[in-house]
């Protein structure tokens, strides 16, 4: 069954239509996601989560990722689709009030995947929240995660930027979040 998403202008307004997923990845249509970073005091640093999506991923198999990420549904909202895709994923409830915003996000990407083109156009509203739990107490959809590991956000910021390891994150939201915690690093 198809999924359908909103489909939004540059300036990421909703427009009035839908477009199924992969239409909107195969021509480059405009559309909403939410992603939510997992964060932790530890040992006198902040940790994030990062989860390695599953080899049967179609796009980024196999890569570290944001703790928890999705694609928005037609009507749903950021918020929504942020606690869903958290519960889904990880196993974890949350509330809108457990979201903290750090910024909005515009991603456009070309590529290729299973030989056929992908052009992802995706307006990205950023959120956190806080929570310690260790990486075992996770209850992962393993067609969707693979594992998670906590990582220190400044190692995290060093090993995307060198690409120290297989992932899809972008510095520029590493970058988001850092100053919404109010921290500055070097990278």
């Amino acid at each position: 069954m198809a999924e359908y998403l909103d489909v939004i202008d540059e300036d990421g307004n909703l427009t009035g239509e839908i477009v199924d997923r992969k239409t909107a990845h195969y021509e480059g249509i405009r559309h909403r996601f939410s992603h939510l970073w997992l964060v932790r005091n530890k040992n006198g640093n902040v940790q994030v989560l990062l989860q390695k999506r599953s080899s049967s991923k179609e796009a980024f198999p196999n890569c570290y990722d944001i703790s928890s990420a999705g694609h928005i549904p037609a009507g749903e909202d950021f918020e929504t689709t942020a606690i869903r895709e958290l519960e889904e994923e990880l196993g974890i409830h949350a509330n809108r009030k457990d979201l903290i915003f750090c910024g909005d996000r515009k991603v456009v990407w070309d590529g290729e995947f299973n030989g056929k083109p992908y052009k992802d156009r995706q307006h990205s509203k950023v959120f956190m929240m806080w929570l310690d739990l260790e990486e075992d107490a996770f209850v992962i959809d393993r067609r969707e995660v693979e594992s998670v590991r906590w990582i220190d956000l400044e190692q995290c910021m060093e090993n995307v930027k060198n690409n120290l390891f297989r992932h899809y994150i972008a510095i520029e939201e590493l970058q988001i979040l850092s100053k919404a915690l109010g921290l500055s690093f070097s990278n």
